[in-house]
């Protein structure tokens, strides 16, 4: 969907999970790795809602994805997710799925369509305390890398509020109209990026 904001594919904004009062300087295990990137499973659910939700319900009131549609997602196609993990902890996190349509429409916030080959970047969303670092251009510099891996998906889309826009277009989004979709008193711009120009222009971006 939007980038940090209701439902498109949300920019960023992190918080440590929710009840956590220690630092992550403190509760350091050093068994697990500094920093990693994968897919998410079902089981990273809470951990994705508990971010989701500070980041979004206090400033619009509601989530993009509730935590039985993360759930949903998360085992229809975690192949489409990536989750950055600092010390077992996750930090940051993109859910997508794949849609069928040349244009987003109310459907494309619910529904995976496994046969098509555009994949709806639906949240992403940084933890509070992780917010201003960069982590979310980090993040979705690689989740489009990690796209382009897979060879049924040619293309990214997302939506966005109208202040979020020139954030995508760093990465390669090209904004293609007012989206179908809206969420409350919400409107959206709706962003496309080809996933074969995106490989040259991360080449050039130096992240």
């Amino acid at each position: 969907m939007s980038v940090v904001n209701v439902h498109p594919l949300k920019s960023e904004s992190l918080c440590l999970p929710l009840g956590t009062s220690e630092s992550p300087s403190c509760q350091r295990r050093h068994t697990l790795p500094a920093s990693e990137f994968r897919c998410l499973t079902p089981e990273d659910a809470i951990s994705v809602f508990e971010i989701e939700r500070e980041a979004f319900i206090s400033v619009s009131g509601t989530c993009p994805l509730y935590l039985d549609e993360i759930r949903h997602f998360l085992t229809l196609c975690p192949e489409l997710s990536l989750g950055w993990f600092e010390e077992g902890r996750l930090m940051a996190f993109i859910i997508g799925s794949l849609w069928d349509k040349e244009r987003l429409t109310q459907e494309s916030l619910t529904l995976h369509r496994p046969g098509g080959s555009i994949a709806h970047l639906l949240v992403l969303a940084v933890h509070c305390t992780c917010r201003q670092q960069g982590k979310g251009s980090v993040l979705l510099w690689r989740y489009l890398h990690h796209l382009g891996g897979q060879p049924a998906v040619r293309r990214a889309v997302l939506m966005c509020e109208d202040t979020l826009v020139p954030f995508y277009e760093k990465f390669g989004f090209q904004a293609v109209g007012p989206c179908a979709v809206t969420v409350g008193s919400l409107t959206f711009t709706e962003l496309q990026c080809s996933l074969r120009d995106h490989a040259s222009l991360r080449r050039n971006s130096g992240c």
